[in-house]
C-alpha cells in the first residue's frame, strides 16, 4: 500500500482497518513526509518497520522514489490511497506516476482508492513545458488541474504519459508488452479506480486531516497554489511560522510591512531565513478565491531592493533556465521574465489561457465526476 496519515477510514488508518480484517499487507510505501507524515518537506525518509503494525515501511522519497523489482517481488496488488491537494508541484501525483511505472514494468496491478480534491473546483495557472519537468512537476498540466488522483491516473494512461520502459536500458529492443506476453503493452497493466460517492467538481471538500506538516488548515490549502512561488525566491514562504504559505517576507523589505521571525519547529527544522526578523505579508484574513493570485509576488518583487537576487539561483556553473527552482515551480521561464518586465497580473494570467483551454479538452476525457463547468 502507498499510504500516509491521510489514508483513513473514519478515525483509523486504512492499513489498520484492513489488517484487522485479515488482509495480508506485505509492505507500506510512504511518499514525502513519510508514512506517519511527520517528516519535514524535502527531508529524506529512511526505510523502517512500522512500530504499530510490524509491516515493513519503504520510503519513496529519498534513496529511491520508485519501487524496485525487489520491493515488488512479493506484492500481488498495489493499493494507492493518499489524499492529494490538486496542485502540480505537490509531489504525490509524481509518486503516483512512479508507482504506476514500476507496477507496469513488473506486472503488478494497481488499485486507487480515490479521494475528493479540495482544489478540484477550478483549473488555473501556466501549463508545464516538459523541458522544465522535475519531481515537482512532470506532465504538461497547469498548476491547479482540477482532477482527483484517480482521474489523473487515467489521464497518465490515456495520454500515454506513463514511461512503459522505465528502468530498462535504452538499447533494449524488447518492449514491456513483449516481455509480459501481450501484443499491446497497455493490456499488461491493470488499473482499478474505486470512485468516491456523492462527489462532484463543484464540491468544496474539507479535509478531515492535514495532508502535510506545512499545510495546516484549509486556508493554507487554498492559498498554496499562489504562495508556493515564494519557495523559488529568497523570501520566506512562512515555514517556521504559525501559518506557512500565508505569511511571507524578507529582512530587506520595508519595515513598515507585517513583521515575523521564522523559527525551527516540528514542521520545518531549518526554515528559510531562520531566526531573522522579516517584513512582508500576513494574508490569513484575506478571502481565498478560485484562482491563482500573483499580486503578492508582484508586490514583493517591486519592493525588493536587490532585484538581481530576488529569485534563488542554481548552485551550478553555466546554469540553464530550467535549473532555476522558480522556473520548475512555474513550469516555464516565461513567468520569471514577465515579473522582471513589470507585466500586470491580468496580462500574465491572460497569457495562460490558450494552454488552459487546450488542457481542459484533455481533462474532460478522464473525469469520473460531474464537472464544475457545463458544455
Amino acid at each position: 500500500m502507498v499510504v500516509n496519515p491521510t489514508s483513513i477510514i473514519g478515525k483509523q488508518t486504512v492499513v489498520d482497518s484492513l489488517v484487522k480484517r485479515g488482509v495480508n499487507i506485505v509492505k507500506i510505501f510512504g511518499p514525502e513526509h513519510g508514512f506517519r507524515g511527520d517528516a519535514s518537506a524535502g527531508v529524506s525518509v529512511d526505510d523502517a518497520v512500522d512500530a504499530k503494525t510490524g509491516i515493513k515501511a519503504i520510503s519513496l522519497y529519498g534513496k529511491h522514489s520508485t519501487p524496485t523489482k525487489e520491493d515488488l517481488s512479493d506484492v500481488d496488488i498495489m493499493i494507492f490511497d493518499i489524499q492529494d491537494v490538486g496542485v502540480r508541484f505537490y509531489t504525490y501525483i509524481n509518486t503516483l506516476q512512479h508507482v504506476m511505472e514500476a507496477c507496469a514494468l513488473y506486472g503488478k496491478e494497481v488499485m486507487i482508492l480515490d479521494r475528493p480534491n479540495p482544489n478540484g473546483f477550478y483549473v488555473d495557472g501556466p501549463v508545464l513545458d516538459t523541458l522544465y519537468a522535475s519531481f515537482i512537476g512532470k506532465q504538461p498540466v497547469p498548476i491547479v488541474y482540477g482532477m482527483t488522483i484517480g482521474e489523473y491516473a487515467k489521464m497518465l494512461l490515456g495520454e500515454k504519459w506513463i514511461d512503459w520502459k522505465y528502468g530498462r536500458k535504452t538499447d533494449d529492443k524488447i518492449s514491456l508488452g513483449e516481455l509480459l506476453g501481450f501484443e499491446n503493452e497497455r493490456d499488461s497493466f491493470k488499473l482499478t479506480v474505486i470512485q468516491c460517492k456523492n462527489y462532484t467538481h463543484k464540491s468544496r471538500y474539507i479535509l478531515p486531516v492535514k495532508t502535510s506538516p506545512n499545510l495546516a488548515d484549509m486556508d493554507a490549502v487554498y492559498r498554496y497554489p499562489s504562495t508556493c512561488f515564494f519557495e523559488g525566491t529568497v523570501l520566506s514562504e512562512g515555514r517556521g511560522t504559525s501559518h506557512p504559505f500565508q505569511i511571507f517576507g524578507h529582512p530587506k523589505l520595508p519595515d513598515t510591512l507585517y513583521n515575523f521571525t521564522p523559527v525551527a519547529n516540528t514542521a520545518s527544522k531549518e526554515p528559510k531565513l531562520k531566526d531573522q526578523l522579516c517584513y512582508g505579508w500576513n494574508i490569513c484574513n484575506e478571502p481565498a478565491v478560485a484562482a491563482i493570485q500573483l499580486k503578492w509576488l508582484l508586490q514583493a518583487y517591486l519592493l525588493f531592493p536587490d532585484k538581481e537576487n530576488f529569485f534563488l539561483k542554481p548552485q551550478k556553473f553555466n546554469a540553464r533556465p530550467q535549473d532555476y527552482f522558480f522556473n520548475k515551480l512555474a513550469g516555464n521561464s516565461e513567468l520569471m521574465q514577465q515579473i522582471k518586465d513589470g507585466k500586470t497580473e491580468e496580462a500574465i494570467c491572460k497569457s495562460w489561457q490558450p494552454g488552459l483551454d487546450a488542457f481542459k479538452k484533455i481533462r474532460k476525457k478522464y473525469l469520473l465526476y460531474p464537472d464544475f463547468e457545463t458544455d
